[in-house]
């Protein structure tokens, strides 16, 4: 029974089953993006950060949580969950949930956790477990009304042979099974094929992510893994070859089973592309028996699933023991092999106190059997993982909290990225365990900082250990560059986010901004040369595309006139036919070709243009505006200063200007102020930088003067003040004060001096921003004389003018006053009354 899409598997309970490389995978998560809701758990940390990432890009990070024992990404309201099988929530309920590798089940240490999953998880709506046929009449066993799901596998599956190393395809993984073995083989391969990448199961994500990338990337043609690619890690292998065929599986060493080999060589060949695989080394040729069920994925079924109960007593340790050993309810289910949680339970409980305080109390039981599922990440002896946990188990029942200080020791003790590659590995399982603690939060103080803190531990000697491998295991300037550019093949060139680039991976010069700076070594090198002149003509026209294709924020204007581009200087802005129109030119655009060349200079112009008429908008078209010829001229001088302008400079137009020009410059944003013409708008930070640089742009060495947020300061005596007034500052003495300030600062003096002697208020100090002494030039500057009987009096100011006119009053007598003409007195009877009466009138 065979379905082709999730539309036919919806609301049902489905066993999808299968070969590798049948898109059970794609499937499950494609259903499960169908409904509202779903979580799907995973065998391995590393495939759960792998199908996060993949769906996160689909539907969005605020909509899917990450929740392994060591990570946990949950946004506030997420719809999907991507777990380890260990760490799905089945206390929450969702509408669809699937479990991968369902055949784990019969592993005999994790796989009475599958088994329970099998038993117990179930969605709203539909539930999917994946894996392999192996596991199919078990699973009818258990699951009678399960849907029954076969899917082929895309591509055909071939044997080929025995090969040497030396002779294996490009795109091969070679498998064995000890970090031993596997560090051997890398070794070889670094000698005779260039190198490799490395895949171990005891790798970081972070550091098993670095070397896939650099294997995916075409870096390395190889890839040395263990049996861990077996378990849905996707990756463009061609050819899987077997360097060994014995493994030991944590209890002895043993042969590896044929569904074993069958789910490794399967990695070999994705989607449609078929696949091969084969021998190398030591390792003899598979019998055709075993080729062809391989090839024909014919596996021997499974005849047993771990089970261990997961209803838990907690009455006593008796009974929790008792609960966990309970023996199965069916033939075909086995206890789990000597569990690690239940021999450290039992090791814990040997120790008279640990087992007194949990006789005591029910929730200390509960909190040691927490303790006990605390991983062994480090592998190291049993009794030193036992005493770490009596250590942790002490602190918590003891304080609550593990102690502060024990945990920033342990973590200080790992804080260190020297060592070999065994010492960085150690390392890391040691941070492994700290990380799955930081996560348990009722067990630590502020369990965020510590996630934290463990995470960036865990980077840094991620990081190391890649950097390491790749040091060890690549060589990145062989023959084979020579040969492959013989064979004109393509040549894997690429450019990271701080400009280094690299060919096949190796570093051979830094991109700044569009200029190469080859390194020293790639200048003696000349198969390594010869590649970079064939690369960097292409590596510079994909930058120049994606400088063209970034957003306006990618870019900024640098104090050196220069514009950047993520941090990196790549054109210059000169002068152009008008002080808001400056030209924005490369400054290395020689190995462009004309029509990138054109394109990415008119993206920096657009950009160029916009800010100015973002930041700069009150003078664009200031000069343009409906003024009379003596404010047009004002407004000319304005902007070729862009925005500031000494009133005393241009008195005389002022005094021309109809009555509505003052108008139309206070609807423009500017201010006709007393002392300074100015728009208040750009004197903002960001403005006030940009006209500085516009003015300067074509003066080497001249950066803009940075006083943003003061409102005065002291200068001396050289200071350039047209650069000062151009940074919205006014020279006072020695005293530079902010215009708009200064405006305040005169109006409020002339206010209170309009009849006189006035007294300099706290207010008119606190304007300024500085005492008494910083007060003086500026008020002189404006016209003021201040006088000040003593030190403890307050200072008084007058208008120069005023105390002139009173010295030269004084000295001036009074002019006489003039006799008034005694009245004429007329004769009432007199011709001349009449008219004397008019007069009077």
């Amino acid at each position: 029974m065979s379905f082709e899409g999730s539309s036919s598997l919806r609301g049902h309970t489905v066993a999808l089953l299968g070969p590798t490389n049948t898109g059970k995978t794609h499937l499950a998560i494609q259903t499960m993006l169908t409904h509202a809701s779903g979580i799907i758990g995973f065998p391995l940390r590393l495939l759960a950060r792998e199908v996060y990432d993949r769906v996160c890009n689909e539907v969005g990070r605020s909509n899917v949580a990450l929740v392994t024992g060591e990570e946990k990404i949950i946004p506030a309201n997420p719809h999907y969950f991507l777990c380890t099988v260990e760490a799905m929530p089945m206390g929450r309920s969702f509408d669809f949930v699937g479990v991968d590798e369902i055949q784990l089940a019969a592993d005999p240490e994790r796989g009475h956790v599958f088994t329970d999953r099998l038993m117990n998880a179930r969605g709203v709506e539909t539930t999917m477990f994946m894996g392999s046929e192996t596991a199919r009449p078990l699973i009818q066993r258990m699951l009678p009304d399960a849907m029954m799901t076969g899917r082929p596998r895309l591509s055909k599956l071939s044997y080929v042979g025995k090969s040497k190393l030396s002779r294996l395809p490009r795109r091969s993984a070679v498998v064995a099974f000890s970090a031993t073995d596997v560090y051997a083989i890398a070794e070889l391969m670094r000698r005779q094929r260039g190198g490799a990448a490395v895949v171990l199961g005891a790798l970081s994500p972070r550091t098993r992510n670095a070397q896939v990338e650099m294997y995916q990337a075409g870096e390395v043609d190889f890839l040395v893994a263990t049996d861990a690619i077996g378990m849905g890690l996707n990756m463009d292998i061609d050819h899987v070859a077997f360097a060994g065929a014995r493994k030991f599986d944590g209890a002895r060493r043993r042969g590896l089973s044929t569904g074993e080999m069958g789910q490794i060589a399967g990695r070999a060949g994705r989607f449609m592309t078929d696949g091969t695989f084969g021998v190398t080394g030591e390792v003899e040729e598979f019998d055709e028996e075993l080729v062809t069920a391989i090839e024909n994925h014919q596996f021997e079924t499974l005849t047993q699933f771990r089970w261990r109960s997961a209803r838990l007593n907690y009455d006593s340790p008796r009974e929790l023991l008792r609960s966990l050993e309970s023996p199965a309810p069916f033939p075909w289910l086995a206890p789990p092999r000597q569990p690690e949680d239940l021999r450290t339970l039992k090791a814990l409980l040997k120790d008279a106190e640990i087992k007194a305080l949990a006789e005591a109390n029910r929730e200390h039981l509960i909190q040691l059997w927490d303790v006990c599922q605390i991983p062994d990440f480090r592998k190291t002896m049993h009794d030193s993982h036992v005493r770490l946990l009596s250590r942790i188990y002490d602190q918590l029942t003891g304080g609550g909290v593990i102690a502060r200080d024990w945990m920033a020791r342990q973590l200080e003790h790992l804080d260190r990225v020297d060592g070999d590659l065994d010492t960085l590995q150690s390392r890391l399982s040691h941070v492994r365990t700290w990380t799955y603690i930081s996560h348990r939060g009722a067990w630590l103080d502020d369990p965020v900082e510590w996630q934290e803190r463990a995470r960036v531990i865990e980077d840094k000697l991620s990081d190391a250990l890649h950097g390491k491998l790749t040091q060890r295991f690549v060589d990145r300037r062989t023959a084979s560059l020579v040969k492959r550019l013989r064979d004109a093949e393509t040549v894997n060139a690429a450019i990271d986010n701080d400009g280094a680039v690299s060919v096949d991976g190796a570093f051979v010069g830094q991109l700044e901004g569009l200029r190469f700076v080859a390194d020293r070594s790639v200048l003696n090198n000349k198969a390594m040369k010869a590649a970079v002149n064939q690369v960097l003509a292409g590596a510079l026209s994909a930058r120049a595309r994606k400088i063209i294709g970034s957003d306006d924020a990618a870019f900024t204007l640098n104090d050196d006139a220069s514009i950047g581009w993520n941090g990196q200087s790549i054109a210059r802005i000169s002068k152009g036919p008008h002080v808001l129109r400056p030209t924005a030119t490369l400054i290395s655009g020689d190995q462009l070709n004309e029509r990138d060349l054109e394109a990415l200079t008119g993206r920096l112009q657009t950009w160029l243009d916009g800010q100015i008429k973002r930041l700069l908008r009150p003078l664009i078209g200031l000069e343009d505006g409906p003024f009379s010829p003596s404010a047009r001229g004002v407004a000319y001088q304005l902007v070729e200063n862009l925005g500031v302008l000494r009133r005393d400079r241009v008195a005389d137009h002022i005094r021309q200007f109809d009555a509505k020009d003052y108008g139309r410059f206070k609807y423009r944003g500017i201010q006709l102020g007393h002392n300074t013409i100015f728009c208040p708008a750009l004197l903002k930070p960001e403005p006030t930088r940009w006209r500085q640089i516009l003015f300067d742009c074509d003066a080497p060495g001249k950066v803009p003067l940075d006083h943003a947020g003061l409102v005065s300061f002291e200068v001396d005596r050289k200071a350039d003040t047209s650069r000062l007034l151009r940074a919205g500052y006014r020279v006072m003495g020695s005293v530079a004060v902010r215009v708009d300030m200064l405006e305040r600062i005169s109006a409020m003096a002339h206010k209170a001096a309009r009849k006189g002697e006035a007294e300099a208020t706290h207010e008119l100090l606190s304007l300024l921003g500085g005492g008494t002494e910083r007060l003086l030039p500026v008020l002189a500057g404006l016209g003021y004389v201040t006088e000040r009987s003593t030190d403890d009096s307050p200072m008084k100011y007058r208008p120069r003018r005023t105390r002139d006119a009173q010295k030269s009053s004084a000295a001036r007598k009074p002019p006489p006053q003039r006799k008034r003409k005694p009245a004429v007195r007329v004769d009432p009877d007199s011709p001349f009354a009449a008219l004397m009466e008019l007069r009077t009138k």
